[in-house]
Formats: structure tokens, C-alpha cells, sequence
């Protein structure tokens, strides 16, 4: 990131949020929900650059998703989507750099949870469909090319496939699958920065 540029949705460090996603995966599936907050924090902070209140309520609207979504079977996806509606419009009113309806983001948002959950559990979804929801996310909040954001959508599914293999191994923080994991979620948002800033210059 050039120097004395404010963090945004357009202007995040990759390595910085593919790092703090890790951790917040890895305290998803160890229902450490403070060390999740924690990461939560962190991303929203290095993700879209807001002010400390309205991380601090952004980050707690993502904690909040994830908790009602974790259960298995029986858990609350539109909770998750009220909770996923509620971050994006903090989001868009403190940035005013995505133009999109909370709505629909925090449908596309919970769609690809619901797709990756499917697959984890082998209910028939293929990997093709969790990209395709991915991309078709990350089009719609950052206003892009959708076949630009396909790189990064399918380095963050290998991330999800690598994290599943990770949690059925007994979510050990020492595994290096885990580690193999963060790499690839650098890598995808490595890819999504290129991919938006290359799109708010077209």
C-alpha cells in the first residue's frame, strides 16, 4: 500500500486481511468467539478503513452472523443475513465507496456460506458453484468485471477446501494445513486488490 494512503475497500493490504480471515476461520470452527472478535475487528479495520465506532459495531454485526449461522444442521441463516445486512449498511454509510444494496450484498454474502457449508459436508455442490457465488459477490460490491474476480474467488475456495481438511484433522492451530491455508487467503485478496483497483481505474 503506498504510503499515507487510508486503508478502504479499494485499498486494503492483502497480506494484513488474508491473515486476520485465518484467524477468524480458525476461532469459527474452536468457538473461540472473543479470539474471532478480535480478528473481526482487525479485518474490518484493515478492510475498509472506518472509524473506531463504527468498526467496533461493523465487527460486532459479523460476529454475530457467524454465531447464528455456526450450528449444524439447525442454525439461522436469516439471523445471519439481518446480522450481514447490518454490516453493510454501517459499511456503505462510513465509506461511501461501494454503491450496493445491503440487501442483496448480505444475500450473496450468506449464499456462499451456505454453498460452502454443502460442500464441506459433501451434499452434492460442487466447487465450480462456491467460486461462481464468490465471484458473483464480489462483482456486485466492488462493481467489477466478473471474470476479474474469478482468480481470487478460486484461491479463496482452495483456502475453504484446505481450512475443511484442517478442521477434520481436529482444528490443531499447530497443523501446517493451517498455515497452507493463510497462504492461500493472501493470495486470494492479493488478487482481489489487484483485481478492484484495476476496475476503479477503468
Amino acid at each position: 500500500m503506498s504510503r499515507g494512503r487510508r486503508p478502504g475497500p479499494r485499498a486494503f493490504d492483502p497480506v494484513k486481511v488474508g491473515n486476520l480471515e485465518t484467524d477468524a476461520w480458525a476461532a469459527y470452527y474452536r468457538h473461540e468467539w472473543r479470539t474471532f472478535l478480535k480478528a473481526a475487528v482487525g479485518m474490518v479495520r484493515a478492510g475498509f478503513g472506518m472509524g473506531r465506532l463504527r468498526t467496533l459495531q461493523s465487527a460486532w454485526h459479523v460476529l454475530r452472523a457467524n454465531q447464528l449461522w455456526a450450528p449444524y444442521p439447525d442454525n439461522d441463516p436469516a439471523g445471519a443475513r439481518e446480522q450481514m445486512r447490518r454490516f453493510y449498511t454501517l459499511v456503505v454509510r462510513a465509506t461511501g465507496a461501494l454503491d450496493v444494496d445491503p440487501v442483496r450484498a448480505a444475500e450473496l454474502e450468506v449464499e456462499w456460506w451456505r454453498l460452502h457449508r454443502e460442500h464441506q459436508y459433501d451434499q452434492g455442490t460442487e466447487e465450480r458453484a462456491l467460486v461462481q457465488a464468490l465471484v458473483d459477490l464480489y462483482s456486485y460490491v466492488y462493481t467489477a468485471d466478473p471474470d476479474a474476480m474469478r482468480p481470487a474467488a478460486q484461491a479463496r475456495v482452495d483456502a475453504m477446501d484446505l481450512s475443511d481438511r484442517w478442521v477434520e484433522a481436529g482444528c490443531d492451530l499447530a497443523d501446517p494445513l493451517l498455515q497452507q491455508e493463510r497462504e492461500k487467503l493472501v493470495a486470494s485478496y492479493t488478487a482481489l486488490r489487484a483485481a478492484v483497483t484495476t476496475a476503479r481505474r477503468c
